[in-house]
């Protein structure tokens, strides 16, 4: 998509910190980060939402899942991490872009509101 933030990022047109990447998914470092690691996660191929994970292949998804985990490992996130993604306004979907959140390296808050 021409338009769209994260598809510029993955093309190189818009810098980024880059953490990971592979064939189907690229990650980079948040600009606003709400834990000391907060990581996105975001496949190579344009899909809006997890509302549009059935115009997906089941190994789009699995790479974003494997994509999470490997970031987490290399960024010693032992002691645990927290992947989140939103989906639409009402959850603060900021980029029509699914993304993965991976957010660590602190205590999180029970709280997930």
């Amino acid at each position: 998509m021409s338009d769209c933030l994260f598809c510029k990022i993955i093309a190189g047109e818009i810098p980024s910190a880059k953490v990971y990447e592979d064939d189907q998914v690229y990650a980079f470092r948040d600009i606003h980060p709400m834990a000391p690691t907060h990581v996105l996660v975001v496949p190579r191929h344009h899909i809006v939402s997890m509302a549009a994970v059935g115009e997906a292949d089941d190994a789009q998804l699995a790479a974003c899942l494997r994509a999470c985990s490997a970031v987490a490992l290399q960024e010693g996130l032992v002691n645990g991490f927290r992947v989140v993604t939103n989906c639409g306004p009402d959850a603060c979907q900021s980029v029509q872009h699914l993304h993965f959140h991976v957010l660590g390296g602190k205590q999180l808050s029970e709280k997930m509101d």
